[in-house]
């Protein structure tokens, strides 16, 4: 049995450091002073130990855009950035609406090995939002899909998504919601507000997604199911999902590292790398999420990882694809935008980058606390650390990084995966 040694480690910045020692899958002794004759030893220096982290929102559009980013890339990016588990987007070419796609991509993100993959499966077919896709085979295949998004695109029809709640109900999976009525961002690219008034670029309005985070609210009260808003972006959406919670609604969301950290002012410079899906909206609604989460009305951290080719990117505005990279930089944003100003300590970290994200989509192995008999997913972050963000630099094969350039605090130097280390010392370790 392999043993995996990690010498002077803080668990959660807490305390004189420890060593801990990992025993096959399992955290095996936490202590000072420990020693294994066999066992790999990284020395930690006083770092600190966190569990992997897990993110309920990452593409990595295999199947079909391979040029753009493939499980194996994407899968390296996640473990250097400190996750150990990630759950795929739907809108892959084929579409992920039948369990013959998203049972691949179960099987290649474990043949991979560097993070668990799990697959998110289409809520209707071809995301078209007109009927829904086979949900059950999808949760009774071999990927056992537990949480349905058809991410890139919102199920607009309320009735399509009432039925989708009841049925994901009876079959004890997640819906998660691309909040955004269509009839209101046609034509939209930037956030409507004075930014893209001045710029002429056509406006994306904040009701666009606050009228569909309050219709599923009161559509998940109805069918009593439980629903996810994906990427949060508006402050009017933090306190809607507040009212909701008060209400008992079984409501959860995210909130992306870019969302927290930049605003529409970035729009100045018409680069495409800014544009995303929803836009980057105002200082206000970023410091809003902010406070959201640290409250605990925004209950985790999701990447939304989106690599584009640079011809996608490398364009007008207005025909650019929308999305950035994110699974490497995540961290860091979190520990600047949370961390530094005392919004989170680390035990917060934790809980909406690791244990939050886990409990929502019921993940028995992750998000796990740092304790004996525990699965030893781990990630062990040097708090001291500077790091400057190159593209070209990162794991994905693309780079529309929008943090290009940028000194950020912290860094992942190790991240483990039941016991064996899939990233050290900025290497993915296996590929």
């Amino acid at each position: 049995m392999t043993e995996l040694l990690l010498k002077n480690v803080r668990p959660y910045g807490e305390g004189e450091p420890v060593d801990v020692l990992v025993r096959g899958t399992v955290i095996a002794e936490i202590g000072p002073g420990l020693t294994a004759d066999d066992a790999e030893v990284i020395e930690g220096n006083g770092q600190i130990l966190l569990p992997g982290f897990v993110d309920l929102h990452t593409h990595l559009r295999e199947p079909g855009r391979e040029d753009t980013e493939t499980i194996e890339t994407g899968s390296a990016a996640a473990a250097l950035g400190g996750y150990t588990a990630v759950f795929a987007m739907a809108n892959t070419s084929p579409v992920a609406d039948s369990h013959v796609i998203t049972d691949h991509v179960w099987r290649r993100g474990q043949e991979v090995g560097l993070v668990d993959v799990f697959p998110v499966g289409a809520v209707t077919v071809g995301l078209k939002g007109k009927q829904l896709a086979e949900m059950g085979t999808m949760a009774a295949g071999v990927g056992q899909v537990r949480m349905f998004s058809d991410d890139g695109h919102c199920v607009y029809d309320p009735l399509i998504m009432r039925r989708a709640l009841e049925y994901a109900n009876s079959l004890g999976v997640l819906i998660a919601q691309h909040a955004e009525e269509p009839r209101l961002t046609e034509g939209a690219v930037a956030h409507e507000g004075p930014t893209a008034a001045r710029l002429g670029l056509a406006g994306w309005p904040r009701a666009a997604e606050e009228s569909i985070v309050a219709r599923d609210a009161l559509l998940a009260r109805d069918a009593g199911a439980r629903v996810h808003i994906c990427h949060a972006s508006t402050a009017g959406t933090v306190e809607l999902v507040k009212w909701a919670k008060s209400q008992g609604i079984s409501i959860t969301a995210e909130v992306t590292p870019h969302h927290l950290l930049l605003d529409d002012s970035r729009l100045e410079t018409y680069d495409a790398v800014n544009k995303v899906n929803p836009p980057l909206r105002e200082a206000s609604d970023a410091a809003a999420l902010r406070q959201a989460l640290a409250d605990g009305i925004i209950d985790c951290v999701a990447t939304d990882h989106a690599p584009h080719a640079e011809q996608d990117k490398c364009c007008e505005f207005a025909v650019a694809r929308p999305g950035m990279l994110g699974l490497e930089t995540a961290l860091s944003i979190i520990v600047q935008t949370m961390v530094a100003p005392g919004l989170l300590d680390w035990r917060g970290v934790a809980k909406v980058m690791s244990e939050k994200p886990a409990a929502i989509v019921g993940l028995d192995d992750h998000g796990r606390p740092i304790a004996v008999g525990e699965p030893a997913n781990l990630t062990l972050v040097d708090p001291d650390a500077e790091w400057t963000v190159r593209g070209a630099e990162l794991a994905s094969i693309s780079n529309n990084t929008p943090f290009e350039d940028m000194t950020f605090p912290a860094e992942v130097t190790a991240t483990v995966l039941r016991g064996r280390v899939t990233a050290r010392e900025g290497k993915a370790v296996g590929i």
